[in-house]
């Protein structure tokens, strides 16, 4: 291992040195799909080269006396965007690296405009390189980044290699053993992003929680300009409500403002009003759909635009299991958001990492609330300043992405983690990090149930998991009937919580192969999957401040810790809904929960 990363530092001795630069909703940019079918090569010594020939420099044979040990023209193709794993049978459960090729043609260069190469998330380990020459690395498999190539990109003949690894490390996030499939290659959408000179490179709004009350109510803003020089003002744009406003830009290219606005209509599930917002800033023009809403808590409630709401939600892979790939398009989020709504779901959590920035949009658009969270779970090295630094960065660029989107109400740093000095330390700190960006949004995390602690008998437990005082709402995982005992035990079982915050039941549920019936004790069943749920379900409404629940898991998910042959075959079957599509029988029973809790809370 040692070799391989001293030849890698010789081999792309410029590889830190390129900036990344965050640009935030490429959709309302200037910009080209790279998406189609990319070629690739093999790199399974992980070397960065074959047959001692950078793989990056695109070498081509000049004659035939040549030596050249690989040939992109001739090689096979993938789909980009899409998992490797899910589109060749020899790359099933193939970890390593894979460089892809993208050649393209621009024949409208302006010397007006910087150009960027975007790639929406590819897993886990990206060195990206345009026309021969290294740009930089990422790393993250589920966070976009982009690098800028504005004085390397030609007329005709450019080429994108990017090189991905995924690789499971100890010093990563996630870690070595996860409960998903490990997806690698380039799993969301590659662009070509043009802009001026000086542009937007983010900018976020939000309702002033303290003005709802107001009949003027007040928008908070911020935006962050990327360039040499900046102009004076921005003006913002709502036209629907006939506002106009011109803010002043500081010398360092951002402005922080407060405007007021007149009958603004709230975002909701039962009235997701999005409204059209135009950002200029001198050559620049930035448009998104942007909803405006509060999330707060008082005691055990969570608020929704002041009014208390009761989250009736499910827990999500992001994967189109159908396809039995990683979720990348808009048709992927409505496929699983319309399982959602049918369900009755005015909520999902987005497990176990950050989801394509189609389903947050898609949900901004159908009235769906969001629970986000980084894969800060199994095995992580909490003593690692290091990995402390990816987990702050890591964040830092799903909150850039998804921080407009009202549908995003919660932020989750951790699932099921074990509670040491070390891990509690760590957590705090990236708590405090996601705070300083912001704190418009709630903070939890899916708490380990099963901790020590005085009082906690066969029949009463109360959750103790000290990681709660940083959070404003207390979730917990729970699996008794399941992992531990038999369905009828949940009668019996009483939980409470000594924090005065509401509570989430972040996971339950057992495992279920849609089609198998037998009877209520018979693992597997769709019928012991029933029971399960009908025992969990009144054992959980008991609970004082119960605010939602995030049963695992809407459907079936592809594990290789899953194996049980003629069962599990390779998939998690706690799903409420097969790998086929197909609900189960546990499906309707949740749903006419749910039914019952929108009538309770109107919501």
């Amino acid at each position: 291992m040692k070799k391989i990363v001293l030849f890698a530092l010789i081999l792309f001795p410029f590889l830190n040195s390129a900036q990344e630069v965050f640009i935030q909703n490429t959709n309302g940019r200037q910009h080209t799909s790279l998406n189609g079918k990319w070629k690739y090569v093999l790199d399974p010594y992980e070397q960065g080269q074959i047959g001692f020939m950078p793989v990056y420099r695109n070498v081509k044979q000049k004659d035939k006396t040549d030596r050249v040990e690989y040939n992109f023209d001739d090689a096979q193709t993938l789909w980009v965007p899409g998992a490797w794993d899910a589109q060749k049978p020899e790359l099933s459960y193939y970890e390593g690296s894979i460089w892809y090729r993208k050649t393209f043609d621009k024949t409208d260069i302006s010397s007006h405009k910087r150009y960027f190469v975007y790639v929406g998330a590819a897993n886990y380990i990206s060195t990206v390189t345009f026309n021969g020459k290294v740009l930089g690395k990422h790393e993250g498999g589920f966070t976009p980044f982009a690098f800028e190539i504005t004085n390397l990109i030609k007329a005709t003949d450019n080429f994108l290699i990017i090189g991905v690894n995924n690789s499971r490390i100890k010093d990563g996030i996630p870690a070595q053993v996860t409960d998903w499939f490990n997806h690698g290659g380039i799993t969301r959408d590659v662009k070509l992003i043009e802009v001026p000179h000086t542009f937007i490179s983010n900018y976020f709004l939000s309702l002033d929680k303290n003005s709802l009350h107001s009949k003027n109510r007040q928008i908070n803003g911020k935006l962050e300009l990327e360039g040499e020089s900046f102009p004076e003002k921005a003006l913002i744009e709502i036209p629907e409500l006939k506002l106009s406003e011109e803010v002043t830009i500081g010398s360092d290219g951002t402005s922080n403002f407060t405007i007021d606005v007149k009958n603004l209509e709230l975002w909701s599930p039962k009235n997701p009003k999005l409204y059209k917002v135009i950002i200029k800033a001198g050559d620049d023009i930035v448009t998104d759909q942007i909803g405006f809403r509060t999330i707060e808590t008082e005691g055990k409630k969570i608020l929704l635009n002041g009014k208390q709401i009761f989250l009736r939600g499910i827990s999500l892979h992001d994967e189109n299991p159908l396809r039995a790939d990683r979720a990348n398009s808009a048709d992927d989020a409505k496929l699983v958001l319309g399982w959602a709504k049918e369900l009755g779901c005015n909520f999902i959590r987005l497990a176990h990492y950050p989801h394509q920035e189609n389903i947050l949009r898609e949900a901004d658009k159908m009235g769906i609330l969001l629970w986000e969270e980084l894969p800060l779970y199994w095995g992580i090295d909490w003593n690692s300043p290091e990995v402390l630094q990816k987990a702050k960065k890591q964040y830092s660029e799903v909150i850039n992405r998804d921080y407009n989107r009202a549908s995003s109400i919660i932020w989750s740093i951790a699932n099921e983690t074990a509670p040491t000095d070390a891990r509690n330390a760590f957590l705090g700190a990236v708590a405090d990090h996601v705070r300083s960006i912001d704190s418009t949004r709630l903070l939890s995390a899916a708490c380990k149930k099963d901790q020590p602690g005085d009082g906690n008998t066969a029949k009463y437990y109360t959750i103790n998991d000290p990681l709660m005082k940083y959070l404003d709402v207390v979730s917990f995982n729970e699996y008794l009937g399941w992992y531990g005992g038999l369905p009828d035990e949940c009668r019996e079982k009483v939980i409470t919580s000594d924090e005065n915050k509401p509570i989430i039941v972040s996971e339950f549920g057992g495992g279920a192969l849609q089609g198998f019936y037998a009877d209520s004790l018979t693992r597997w069943s769709e019928d012991f999957q029933e029971y399960l749920y009908k025992e969990s379900i009144a054992m959980f409404d008991k609970i004082d401040g119960l605010a939602g629940m995030t049963p695992w898991i809407l459907a079936d998910f592809m594990s290789p810790l899953r194996q049980l042959p003629d069962v599990q075959d390779g998939w998690n079957r706690k799903g409420l809904i097969s790998e086929k599509g197909r609900k189960k029988k546990a499906f309707f029973v949740l749903q006419e929960y749910y039914r019952k809790k929108s009538e309770e809370f109107g919501n």
